[in-house]
């Protein structure tokens, strides 16, 4: 018997249950008009209309409950393979291009959140380049592994430029942060630029050197903030997480505390996040951190390390390919702090006030999972 993938699983499922639809509904028109209506909730539920997969953020800067500055969008973690190997990535890239562009008003930017490509190949990122260039608004770019370790970087700079850079919009000091370097773990191994992606595509598979922003980088980033005040609100951009969460997956950023400590002298910054798919929040000493939801699939909760901060989402339907992922949107208050609402496309919204990780989860706990998480 041939192997079948879940997706493939899923499809079958889908048709099937729509064709005992049409049965029924040859049987009993009443009959088939209640099930009809029962079975557009359950589509909806199982992800079948294809949901927004973009997030917003909001920036405040007058008061908490003040009009927003500016509002940005972000579009992350796309792994896109090629056209004939996988097209459902695609098509949930090209989903969220289409929801940024039909914002009115426009964000000021598009943020691309690491991941555009599963395999580093040039026709994978040649692809992204193709369908982001469709967004109307300015995009800024931020890398991962994924992207990086087939040509070490070549192809995504020519397509998209450097890796790490700063930049200011209204009041607030952005930083994209290249937090995915890995030691050389290759070349005694006599790995081919194939094999090295592979190995840094898998998980666990121990081989690997563990991220790092590396000491290049954290001296760039020590000079890119030095002229700053320490009342400036800092939001940082990287695609690993900027903490140590479960080393064996590499959800992992190895000199973090060291990053965390150039941080450490401004008054309030914060961390957004790519890579681990997953609703995470954690907060240590100035720093409040997000992580992000993907456009492509959800990860599982790793069995030690989550952040103790963290409400978790539900646990995803596997034969639903949109569910465990999701949008949002964030607005940033007037000291730098963020109320983010994770919008998961297949359940009710969760808000996480700033108050909530400020007061080290006292006060603003968001409402627990309706169903066992992983």
């Amino acid at each position: 018997m041939a192997h079948k993938s879940i997706e493939t699983k899923h499809y079958e499922e889908r048709t099937s249950f729509f064709e005992d639809l049409a049965r029924l509904g040859a049987v009993s028109r009443r009959g088939f008009m209640h099930v009809a209506g029962v079975s557009a909730g359950i589509a909806a539920a199982k992800g079948l209309i294809t949901p927004q997969s973009f997030q917003l953020v909001e920036v405040a800067q007058a008061a908490e409950t003040g009009t927003p500055a500016f509002t940005f969008a972000y579009v992350s973690d796309t792994h896109l393979y090629t056209r004939n190997v996988n097209d459902r990535f695609i098509r949930s890239a090209l989903q969220a291009v289409a929801d940024v562009n039909a914002l009115d008003p426009q964000p000021d930017f598009v943020l691309f959140g690491g991941d555009l490509a599963q395999l580093g190949r040039r026709d994978e990122l040649d692809l992204g380049a193709e369908i982001l260039k469709e967004i109307k608004a300015p995009v800024k770019m931020m890398v991962g592994e994924h992207d990086w370790f087939l040509d070490m970087g070549e192809h995504w700079r020519t397509l998209f430029g450097p890796p790490q850079y700063s930049f200011d919009h209204k009041g607030i000091h952005f930083v994209t942060l290249m937090s995915v370097q890995e030691k050389d773990f290759w070349t005694q191994r006599g790995m081919t630029p194939a094999e090295r992606m592979q190995t840094v595509a898998g998980l666990d598979n121990g081989v690997q050197s563990r991220f790092e922003v590396g000491a290049e980088g954290r001296q760039w980033l020590q000079n890119d903030l030095a002229p700053l005040d320490k009342k400036t609100p800092i939001v940082i951009f990287s695609h690993s997480p900027l903490y140590k969460y479960y080393r064996n997956w590499n959800f992992w950023t190895d000199d973090a505390d060291e990053v965390q400590a150039i941080l450490s002298k401004f008054d309030t910054v914060t961390v957004i996040h790519g890579h681990t798919h997953q609703m995470l929040l954690n907060h240590i000493g100035n720093i409040n951190f997000y992580g992000l939801l993907s456009t492509a699939w959800p990860w599982p909760y790793a069995p030690e390390g989550l952040p103790k901060l963290t409400v978790q989402m539900n646990r995803a339907d596997p034969f639903n390919a949109f569910d465990g992922c999701g949008n949002g949107h964030f607005d940033v208050l007037t000291a730098g702090m963020v109320d983010k609402v994770h919008n998961l496309w297949n359940r009710n919204p969760v808000t996480v006030r700033a108050r909530y990780l400020s007061s080290n989860g006292a006060q603003d706990r968001p409402p627990a999972a309706t169903l066992t998480s992983y």
